[in-house]
């Protein structure tokens, strides 16, 4: 079935008004050393039809906003924008309560192609792509930085999303970089002299920026095509396996160490992040699961323990039942290689890749059936330890029939959060946390390493505190 059938957006409020959605119960007693189940409510309803499918997805959402990511915010009041052929320059201007932000991504046509040339599908690079652009596909320049700065853990606040919504603003820096995405999206839609065609527009990045791909595809139902790079820890892994990996002994990044690294998050992931994991009433399966069920492609790389693979690969599998339950299972799917440089593309993830984007960039008939790992890991679902819970083998719809057309993967953007949060103390000024980037080429922030950790190239482009 082509992506264009199934993937029917619908306003996510109409369907929670048809669906009468359950209210998110008192969670302070919650503790869950399991991968929630994606396919109950947390007041104990399961999820039967399309209908409760969108609720539970609004449910999620809410949840990642006031726990871990931050407030994604109303949609602003005005967003314009305007196109230079000759600098390729897209100039975005987005006014909102009072003020004004202003910022220019860059586009890269394909080969011999321009603006005039098009329409041509398009990847939204989040600080760029570490994936070779595909032939007949435009590369949007996305500096993400710009828009939240991601230093270290002193950056919080800092960039221009914070100069529209207060540095007080609960959003962490993948969630502004979420919002900044979406107003790409608003751009390209009235700006048609890009030769962008904003019904083909995927989105990547690699680790950091990887996370930050993951969150702005789960978070822009625009997006047809989500494909997170090597994003390890608060990106495809889930917080539990990797705490339960790093307990065993696997040198694996987890929520209590990235919140002192940088400022992805929100400070109410801090109270979770330090205490017990257990008590998020979500895991990260929940967060691909938002995607569904559009086009989602992670790729992973083997060779860094860091990086958390074992993780990343329960996480994917638990999140892949979302798309088989909802009639889409082609439509995600995971590439794992074997060891490499961390964010330099290897030929044998190739195929893999160029099966989605032919599929979903290209409107190509492709096999994306994919669920390769190059390690020996299994993960049954049910399976009593991750995952002790049975998808529904489908949803029906309203009229009672089995459906597999999409429900609407729009992501509530909320008000308020009453959730309380705490502080971590700050690093020294110049000193780069366990984990954090440290140099490289075009790398322009700090080189000393916490102690005992030293700046380790990985390769050319990235070193890292290891």
């Amino acid at each position: 079935m082509r992506p264009s059938i199934l993937i029917l957006f619908v306003s996510i409020y109409s369907q929670m008004v048809m669906a009468q959605c359950p209210t998110i119960p008192n969670l302070s007693a919650y503790n869950v050393t399991s991968l929630p189940n994606p396919f109950t409510f947390l007041s104990g309803a399961p999820v039967v039809t399309t209908a409760d499918w969108a609720c539970k997805q609004a449910e999620i959402s809410t949840l990642l906003q006031q726990n871990e990511l931050g407030l994604m915010p109303l949609d602003p009041q005005s967003v314009t924008a305007s196109f230079s052929a000759s600098s390729k320059t897209i100039t975005i201007t987005v006014s909102d309560q009072g003020k004004t932000l202003t910022f220019s991504p860059t586009i890269t046509y394909p080969s011999g192609g321009s603006s005039t040339g098009g329409p041509y599908p398009a990847i939204i690079g989040i600080g760029g792509i570490s994936i070779p652009q595909p032939s007949g596909v435009a590369v949007i320049n996305f500096d993400n930085s710009g828009m939240a700065e991601q230093n270290d853990a002193t950056s919080r606040g800092q960039g221009l999303f914070f100069q529209l919504y207060g540095t007080n603003a609960t959003a962490g820096a993948m969630m502004a970089w979420a919002w900044g995405v979406r107003r790409i999206m608003d751009a390209l839609t009235i700006t048609p002299s890009t030769g962008i065609d904003v019904t083909r527009v995927a989105v990547s990045g690699c680790s950091r920026n990887g996370k930050g791909a993951l969150v702005a595809g789960a978070f822009e139902p625009r997006i047809v095509l989500t494909i997170p790079q090597e994003s390890g820890s608060g990106g495809t892994d889930t917080w539990r396996i990797s705490d339960w990996l790093l307990a065993g002994g696997l040198d694996t990044q987890t929520a209590s160490e990235i919140i002192q690294e940088n400022v992805w998050f929100s400070t109410a992931f801090n109270q979770f992040a330090t205490s017990s994991v257990d008590r998020l009433p979500f895991d990260h399966h929940q967060l691909i699961g938002l995607v569904a069920p559009r086009g989602f492609f992670a790729i992973d790389n083997l060779g860094y323990d860091w990086l958390g693979p074992q993780s990343s690969y329960g996480a994917l599998v638990a999140a892949r039942t979302i798309w088989t339950t909802l009639g889409a299972q082609a439509n995600m799917g995971f590439s794992q290689s074997a060891n490499h440089s961390h964010c330099v593309f290897p030929s044998s993830q190739q195929a893999d890749l160029s099966a989605f984007i032919g599929k979903f960039l290209l409107r190509q008939s492709t096999n994306t059936n994919i669920t390769e790992t190059a390690g020996t890991y299994t993960f049954p679902v049910p399976n009593s330890m991750w995952a002790p819970w049975t998808p529904p083998a489908s949803l029906t719809s309203s009229n009672g029939t089995t459906s597999t057309t999409s429900v609407s993967s729009s992501s509530m953007a909320l008000s308020s959060s009453t959730t309380t949060s705490t502080t971590i103390s700050s690093l020294p000024s110049g000193v780069v946390a366990h984990w954090n980037q440290c140099g490289g080429i075009g790398y322009a922030g700090p080189t000393m390493c916490l102690a005992p950790y030293t700046c380790t190239q990985l390769n050319p482009y990235f070193y890292q505190c290891l």
